[in-house]
Parts: C-alpha cells; sequence; structure tokens
C-alpha cells in the first residue's frame, strides 16, 4: 500500500517535506540511542551528555508536532483526498517520538546504576544487541524512507530476535544471583530495548502492511505460518 502511495505523492510538496521530517526524526533518535550507549554500556564521559539528549528529544517532539500539523491542515483542504497515507503517517510519528523516550530512560539508568556496568557481565547475557538495535534502525530508515519491502521484512527479523532474547534475560536476572541494583538495572535495559526494536519495527513494517493491520506484523506472520 504505501509503496503505491509514495509513488502516486512522487515530488509532491506535501509527502515529500513530511517523509524528510520524518527521516530527522530517525536519525535523531538514532543519535540519542548511539550516545547513551556509550555512556551506559561502555562509561565513556561525555561532559553535557543529559543536556544533549534532553535537546535532541525536544527537537524530536517538535518534528512529531509539526507533522501532524502539516497533516491536519492537508486533511481539512483535503478531507477526501490521501486519507490512508495522512493516517499511516500520524500512526508511525508517534513510534518514532517514543524511540527518543525510551533512548531517555535508559540514560536515567546511568543514575540507577551504584557501579558502571560490567561489560563482560553484560555481554553474556546481551551480546552485541545494542549494535544490532543499530542495525535495527538503518534497516528501519531504508525500509520507510525507501518503501524497501526486503528491509522491512529484515527489520522484522532483527526485532523477533532482540525480543526473544530480552524476554530470555529477564528471567535470567530474576533466577540470578546479581545484586539488587544490578538486576534491576539489567532487566530494565532489557524492557527498553525491547520497545526500542518493537516501535522500530511498526515504522519498516508500516510498507507492507494494510492499515488496519498496523503494529500488528507479528500476528500476521504467524497466521501466515500456521503456528
Amino acid at each position: 500500500m504505501f509503496k503505491n502511495l509514495l509513488s502516486f505523492w512522487k515530488g509532491k510538496d506535501f509527502l515529500t517535506q513530511v517523509i524528510d521530517e520524518f527521516g530527522n526524526m530517525l536519525s535523531d533518535t538514532e543519535i540519542m540511542f548511539k550516545a547513551v550507549c556509550n555512556k551506559l554500556l561502555d562509561n565513556q564521559e561525555q561532559p553535557g551528555l543529559e543536556e544533549k539528549i534532553y535537546e535532541i528529544d525536544k527537537r524530536v517532539n517538535l518534528l512529531e508536532k509539526d507533522i501532524r500539523s502539516r497533516i491536519m491542515e492537508h486533511l481539512t483542504l483535503q478531507p477526501a483526498v490521501d486519507l490512508p497515507t495522512s493516517l499511516l503517517l500520524m500512526s508511525v510519528v508517534k513510534d518514532a517520538e517514543r524511540l527518543g523516550d525510551y533512548s531517555k530512560n535508559l540514560l536515567q539508568i546511568t543514575k540507577f546504576l551504584q557501579r558502571p556496568i560490567d561489560k563482560a557481565r553484560f555481554s553474556s547475557l546481551f551480546g552485541d544487541m545494542d549494535q544490532e538495535i543499530l542495525n535495527l534502525f538503518n534497516a528501519t530508515k531504508q525500509a520507510f524512507i525507501k518503501s524497501d519491502e526486503a528491509q522491512a521484512k529484515l527489520s522484522w527479523k532483527y526485532e523477533r530476535k532482540i525480543v526473544k532474547s530480552c524476554d530470555q534475560i529477564v528471567e535470567k536476572v530474576a533466577n540470578s544471583e546479581l545484586s539488587v541494583n544490578e538486576a534491576v538495572c539489567f532487566a530494565l535495559i532489557a524492557r527498553y530495548f525491547k520497545r526500542l526494536a518493537a516501535h522500530l519495527a511498526n515504522i519498516a513494517t508500516s510498507v507492507i502492511l494494510p492499515l488496519s493491520e498496523l503494529d500488528y506484523f507479528d500476528e500476521k506472520r504467524r497466521k501466515e505460518k500456521g503456528i
């Protein structure tokens, strides 16, 4: 559906501007996530990090408002035209805004930790999941901005792997002998990583789903496979 809509709108100012702004939202939230992981997981000192993260998040929020405003103005002028495109954009722009929120949540964990994360212990639980999420950011941008179905399906595979791993991590931590502080922080990281992956996959799979099935790509694939 989305590929056809993009083809129809190619070269038109309204959608071009909105897609550009949405791409900026994804790039900004990726920057937030990467910077926070450098601090949280690698204990890299970054002067002014909190101010930087909150400034970028403010920009992301303003972009969300601007995109929604553009869509509402467009529908006011042409209420019966381009409704599917507009509804789709209204949905995924909220997913993009949530990416910034979860990056801020990860930053808060740096304040909860009583000591820097033991990287070896983290890696034994999470592997290179932070890099997998960065790969998912890239696949999502390619899927949505270029309406690439292959990248959309790749994003779903990344998300399924991350979600399954995060659920297993929480179970392992709950039954471990980690300190309360470390166990809580690891569980929170798993939770926020899982939600980041879910919102990215929602954005990516919007290019291959009917509007009525947005956010339900996993259920759709399970039905197709008879699971």
